[in-house]
């Protein structure tokens, strides 16, 4: 199949719509996407069978509501087209099983919204984002929310923030001029991974059960020589790469670019930008795709943002921009920025959106494995800061000290080789280190973590400069002069948000120090910034702009709190079981051993100062193992891993991951000791190079 038949061929799109709908039909559905309203259930039968039929000419058998409760992961529950008639079945789908799903929503988490034996919970179609098909399955994208209407997913607050967003844009843009329809988020999200061999896998009960690895002496070779980014790529992973590209194709997912990361087996996968919400559950669909793949060929793909401790972590990078439905980006500049008021305004309602709700934007991108990334070598730090680069910078100051600014002109590379094509220059450089980078058109959150859903930090950015939108419009409808309220407003964002503004190298100690000078928060753990999650500002914020009310965000801190806990504990015993099982016995193995071996040289009376030397070490180690690993099982138990609230997630951020830390120290030292041969588990080495060919 070429690639023009193979690109979503199992997508009930748009043009699959068109031929498959009676001309009216189609109308009255496109016309509810566009304007909104609710389906008639007359219109909702035509939609569905001719989705039944699709379907079932597609190979599919089954249908489900596919949705995103608050694990962060999607869930579906499945149904057969069939209904028995006499001896035999008829296919069937009504407008009514479109429509709405009833789910039993005890089991997945609420965080105190209803009583565990309260079980009803409802999905509802979102027709703004397309049904496919995956394993047989016609997957229809759904909401889901509680039997009182609370919120139980990542879907609903997103649709929320998108539908607050469009009105407060247009609402801006009416008053500079500007005539647009609508006004939507689009978002591109690079999605970063490993890649085990399978078999070294199943022989690491750390990676298994947790993701990554809890301990492992650091090999000889790792990211130093900077060969593994953008190299060769070896041929198993070149395979699984063009296989993912054509499941991800079919699904209508503009995957576009693959290439190898910086850490020995990481690569990364880059997407088209798309509106937020269909981004959204396109990366959730790669995340799966990419695990499913990977098992067929003989691999394993890791997702954890710190899969092994050494090397660079995994992230996933949000592009965000804005653009109306007349084709306008609302980032980008042009020739001249200082007469773009739509730019200008866009730009400082992002500026004041981050720096006004930096605590939001860290919470958005925070979990117990992202703790193990940010601010590492690769990452961003735990502040939050934005990059603009050279030009808007100089943009933003000629407008606050009201100076004139020349245009944008085009700049080049010359690289000194006179058969060389000149290359153009994007107007502003990147900063890698920087949490939020301004690209040229879009901003970059690069802090969040390769297994989040992105819906989160969408939500936030999406509600944050919908607010700073209606900010801003409030005064202009009371300026005489707008493109002067404009520059006012320029001036005023420079002044009073002008502190999140950071170019320089967000990895260095200064930058901690004039971070604190400045007023930015450093909220270092997971748990230091969901203790600012239900603040009267935070609050205040989604209740009046009817994203969240202010029970479903005490829900969300309960839910983050518990997972944060939770997930440390089973590290913890996953770490505590490794060591009893398996670690202790083999150096105690190697130890007698060499026990052995020293008295029998004792006895022939030959120099033994390498068995006496090594035995004395691991000697000592395996007793600060064993008094180790009981310190840890202690903290696990003072750390109570049932409870929900902010003590019970601190004491395990505290002790529990200190107490691992230490014996982690230990087992990695003993590993350098041991025979490699006696040793239970592959080490790193093995495992970052276990995909050779």
């Amino acid at each position: 199949m070429v690639l023009n038949e193979l690109y979503g061929s199992m997508v009930f799109n748009d043009s699959v719509m068109q031929q498959r709908l009676p001309h009216d039909t189609y109308r009255q559905l496109k016309r509810i996407l566009e304007d909104g309203g609710s389906l008639d259930r007359s219109i909702a039968d035509i939609v569905a069978n001719a989705m039944k039929d699709w379907a079932l000419e597609k190979g599919a058998t089954h249908f489900t509501h596919w949705f995103q409760p608050m694990t962060g992961v999607t869930a579906e529950k499945h149904d057969a087209f069939i209904r028995p008639v006499g001896d035999g079945v008829i296919m069937e789908f009504s407008g009514k099983e479109l429509i709405k799903g009833e789910n039993d929503a005890s089991s997945f988490p609420s965080g105190g919204l209803r009583a565990t034996f309260e079980a009803r919970g409802y999905t509802a179609w979102d027709p703004t984002s397309y049904a496919f098909i995956k394993d047989k399955t016609l997957c229809i994208p759904t909401a889901f929310c509680s039997y009182t209407g609370e919120a139980l997913d990542k879907k609903t607050p997103l649709l929320r923030s998108m539908e607050l967003l469009n009105r407060a844009a247009l609402r801006i843009l009416r008053l500079i001029g500007v005539s647009a329809g609508k006004v939507s988020a689009m978002v591109g999200a690079e999605q970063e991974y490993f890649l085990v061999d399978r078999e070294m896998y199943e022989k690491r009960p750390d990676l298994i059960y947790t993701g990554r690895t809890l301990l492992g002496h650091r090999p000889s070779k790792g990211q130093e020589l900077d060969d593994h980014f953008f190299g060769a790529l070896k041929t198993r992973v070149s395979a699984f790469m063009r296989e993912l590209d054509e499941e991800l194709w079919m699904l209508g997912i503009p995957a576009k670019t693959c290439h190898n990361e910086a850490a020995p087996a990481q690569h990364e996968l880059a997407s088209v930008y798309e509106s937020v919400n269909v981004a959204v559950d396109h990366n959730q669909l790669t995340m799966e795709i990419m695990k499913k793949v990977a098992n067929r060929h003989g691999m394993v793909c890791l997702l954890h943002e710190k899969p092994f401790e050494g090397v660079n972590g995994s992230g996933k990078h949000n592009n965000w921009s804005l653009q109306t439905d007349t084709g306008i980006n609302l980032l980008k500049p042009g020739n001249e920025p200082q007469e773009n008021l739509a730019f200008l305004l866009t730009l400082c309602a992002v500026i004041r959106a981050v720096d006004d709700y930096q605590e939001l934007m860290r919470i958005s991108a925070a979990s117990a494995g992202n703790d193990h990334r940010l601010g590492g070598n690769e990452a961003p730090p735990a502040i939050m800061s934005m990059y603009l680069g050279d030009d808007i910078t100089a943009l933003l100051e000629s407008i606050a000290s009201g100076r004139e600014m020349g245009s944008l002109d085009k700049k080049y590379i010359d690289g000194g080789v006179g058969t060389l094509s000149r290359v153009s220059k994007d107007n502003t450089d990147r900063n890698r280190t920087s949490p939020l980078a301004f690209t040229g058109n879009k901003f970059e959150f690069r802090s969040v973590g390769s297994s989040f859903s992105i819906a989160d930090a969408n939500v936030v950015i999406n509600t944050a400069v919908a607010d700073s939108f209606n900010c801003f419009a409030s005064r202009l409808e009371n300026c005489a002069d707008i493109k002067q309220g404009v520059y006012d407003i320029v001036k005023t964002t420079v002044a009073k948000h002008g502190r999140i503004l950071f170019d320089g190298n967000n990895y260095s100690n200064e930058w901690v120090e004039e971070a604190a000078r400045r007023g930015l928060k450093n909220l270092r753990t997971t748990v230091d910034a969901l203790e600012e999650f239900t603040s009267e500002k935070n609050v205040a914020l989604f209740t009046r702009n009817g994203i969240f009310s202010e029970s479903e965000m005490l829900s969300r801190r309960e839910v983050m709190l518990e997972n944060y806990a939770k997930v440390v504990n089973i590290e913890a015993h996953t770490l505590a079981d490794m060591v009893n099982r398996d670690i202790l016995p083999a150096v105690i193995r190697y130890t007698n051993m060499l026990s052995e071996g020293l008295e029998r040289k004792k006895a022939l009376g030959v120099n033994s100062g390498a068995e006496a030397g090594i035995l004395a070490k691991l000697s000592d180690l395996s007793n600060e193992i064993w008094e180790k690993v009981n310190a840890l099982e202690d903290a696990i138990s003072a750390a109570s891993p049932g409870g929900a609230d902010s003590s019970s997630a601190r004491a395990f951020s505290t002790i529990v991951l200190s107490g691992m830390k230490a014996l982690r120290e230990a087992v990695d030292s003993a590993e350098a000791l041991t025979d490699a041969k006696m040793w239970p588990y592959p080490s790193y080495g093995e495992l970052l190079s276990s995909v050779r060919e």
